[in-house]
């Protein structure tokens, strides 16, 4: 029977796969028969997950994505190394916590060039014709902070909010090109930034988070496998739209 969610010989960027839903996506989207090119700034972390990956023409580079003009010759060396590209997915991403009184131009600039512009850089030069190979699909990690507002997130919510409705105009604009355009809103999730805000709080205050979605705090595994459904052919007639993965926390 034909799995619709195979990625079988599907050749897929990851930013941010040294760690967290990067590292996941990567090794799952390898487990269901992917290419995955690997791009982060840690070198030993990236090694890491390349360990972990399932067999397969996988690539991985060590840059600061926010080193734009340094990121096409990446990209021309992997279609090089393992053929035209059919999948991205923007894993990279900083959080920041800072009240308004405090947060300066400097700092929006950070969070935004992570967040946001290097996401779109990276998604307008694989859409190049020499880059792309027949359908293709963008998948970005944004965050239900995008919908929903919280002191002293200002610069953070406002970028992932930035990164979705890039995402929705970026959907209609490459539609012709049969490239699709989506991003994940995830709610809490254990990874090892998460870990390192939760271990700053009280078991008070972390209770009250954990409380505060309904199904509990998630797992990387369950970003990752959106991310599978949206860039597999399973999600075929999907472009524009933002995919809650919060554990309800939306809806408290």
């Amino acid at each position: 029977m034909n799995n619709p969610f195979s990625l079988e010989d599907k050749n897929i960027i990851i930013t941010g796969a040294s760690s967290g839903i990067g590292k996941q996506a990567a090794i799952s989207c390898s487990q269901m028969g992917a290419n995955v090119v690997l791009i982060a700034r840690n070198e030993g972390r990236l090694k890491e997950t390349f360990n972990k990956l399932e067999s397969g023409k996988h690539l991985y580079y060590s840059q600061d994505i926010t080193k734009y003009h340094k990121l096409e010759p990446i990209i021309k060396n992997a279609v090089n190394a393992v053929g035209k590209i059919s999948g991205f997915i923007h894993s990279a991403g900083i959080e920041m916590t800072l009240p308004l009184n405090v947060l300066k131009p400097a700092k929006f600039e950070e969070v935004y060039s992570i967040n946001v512009i290097s996401a779109f850089n990276i998604a307008q030069l694989i859409s190049k014709k020499k880059y792309i190979g027949g359908k293709t699909s963008f998948v970005f990690i944004s965050s239900i902070m995008a919908q929903l507002g919280q002191p002293g997130k200002i610069g953070y919510c406002s970028s992932k909010g930035a990164l979705i409705s890039g995402a929705r105009a970026m959907a209609l604009e490459l539609a012709h090109k049969k490239i699709r355009v989506n991003s994940i809103l995830p709610g809490m999730v254990k990874s090892e930034m998460s870990l390192k805000l939760l271990n700053t709080l009280s078991d008070e205050a972390k209770k009250k988070i954990a409380e505060m979605h309904p199904l509990g705090i998630g797992s990387v595994n369950d970003v990752a496998n959106a991310c599978i459904y949206l860039l597999s052919d399973a999600s075929k007639w999907v472009t524009g739209t933002n995919l809650v993965i919060d554990g309800g926390y939306s809806s408290t």
